[in-house]
């Protein structure tokens, strides 16, 4: 439509990949090279991997072209298939027929491959999109790689496909095809602007045109950021923004053309996206905040607040006296009276006594004896008379000293620590 507006003879930003239109950039070229290279030394196994869009399908067409009619080539651009189904196809391409089973087949693939690589010829099998290729064909590829003498390979192979491909090729189970692999080729995307600037230029001169500066420089750059250099996304915006500005009358497509065109395809920059967010926000007068706008402040406030409470710590009070015969470990030394009444009450401790010091208690009028933390429940008073001792049964915990925040309460006869807040 805007061929004659620009003066092209032909539409230069297609999305398909029409090899005319190959642009040998430096690193372009390094992966031509080396599949050239792979080729006419019979590598054998050539793997070449690149992102979505980086003209990899491209690539292979545009070798296809220039193989020598010696070559004999099989391309294969549907990789879902079974292995019956994927031994028809290459048949098929290789003119092999008249075989029944898979046995009869590898038989006659046999015969063919050895007589033409007699006469010097060359059989190469392409395969596209290798990278959805089953478990089961990949296997049967590497067996059809034995076709080979003491000397040379009877077959080349090339996969191209996602970088998924890498990642199939590592799993254990295909470690076996991973070593087959002769020679790797990886496509990136274009990776400066000036290779981008090079890429729409030789396009444009491609396709007839006597001005390629149709885009500023200013255009380019936002190109490059918005399409990462990938090749196809690149199409993709210079066909719609020749279109934008031929619809508006303007031979020159500067920088505010593309925003537009990407804006469309939703394909701008994270930063961009994130200016028309807020752009957005600025416009309908709202935060675009999920909770309010203070409850960030809350959550800090309140997490410094119980940052500044310290937790109390409780200790095991002192045990009260019980009937029975006790058996404490406590290193109590001396003697002590009971009160009159015959209850013993536990006494509260210095903050520096490392040791708690229980009283016994003694059913007479005598005093309770006890020695080295043993209670004699059966004892004889110091008294006038026989006496039965009580002393409850526990372990009484020491008392470390009083930090500096802590202080000693007794409470109902019972000493306790507690923090200063």
């Amino acid at each position: 439509m805007y061929n004659e507006f620009f003066g092209l003879d032909d539409a230069p930003f297609t999305l398909t990949p029409d090899p005319r239109f190959i642009v040998f950039t430096p690193s372009y070229n390094e992966v031509l090279a080396s599949l050239f290279y792979g080729l006419e030394q019979a590598k054998g196994l050539i793997v070449l991997t690149g992102e979505v869009g980086t003209g990899k399908t491209t690539a292979l067409r545009w070798i296809l072209r220039r193989l020598d009619a010696s070559v004999l080539a099989a391309y294969v651009f549907n990789p879902r298939l079974s292995v019956e189904e994927f031994y028809h196809h290459v048949t098929q391409m290789l003119g092999i027929k008249d075989w029944t089973n898979k046995s009869e087949l590898l038989t006659t693939m046999g015969r063919v491959l050895e007589e033409r690589h007699r006469r010097g010829l060359r059989t190469v099998i392409i395969i596209d999109e290798a990278h959805d290729l089953s478990d089961y064909v990949l296997e049967e590829i590497r067996l059809l790689l034995n076709f080979e003498s003491d000397t040379a390979k009877h077959l080349q192979i090339v996969l191209t496909g996602q970088p998924e491909l890498r990642d199939r090729l590592n799993q254990p189970n295909l470690r076996q095809f991973k070593q087959r692999v002769a020679l790797r080729c990886n496509m990136h995307a274009f990776p400066n602007v000036e290779e981008v600037d090079r890429y729409i230029s030789e396009r444009l001169l491609i396709a007839g045109s006597d001005e390629p500066s149709v885009f500023t420089p200013e255009a380019v750059d936002h190109i490059f950021r918005c399409s990462e250099g990938i090749p196809r996304s690149i199409n993709n915006l210079c066909d719609n923004a020749m279109l934008a500005a031929y619809s508006a009358g303007q031979k020159l497509i500067s920088r505010s053309v593309i925003e537009e065109v990407a804006e469309n395809l939703d394909m701008l920059p994270r930063h961009d996206l994130n200016k028309i967010a807020e752009a957005a926000q600025d416009q309908l007068g709202v935060p675009g905040r999920v909770l309010k706008s203070g409850s960030i402040d809350d959550l800090s406030t309140g997490r410094e607040r119980h940052d500044a409470v310290k937790p109390r710590t409780f200790t095991t009070p002192l045990p009260k006296g019980g009937n029975g015969n006790g058996n404490g470990s406590v290193n109590g030394n001396g003697n002590s009276k009971p009160p009159s009444n015959g209850h013993a009450k536990p006494q509260p401790q210095p903050a520096m006594q490392a040791q708690a010091q229980p009283v016994a208690h003694a059913n007479g009028n005598g005093n309770g004896h006890h020695s080295n933390g043993k209670a004699n429940g059966n004892g004889n008073g110091n008294g006038n008379g026989n006496g039965n001792g009580h002393y409850a049964n526990h372990s009484v915990q020491p008392f470390r000293p009083l930090e500096d925040d802590e202080i000693l309460l007794e409470i109902d006869g019972v000493p306790m620590r507690y923090k200063k807040v």
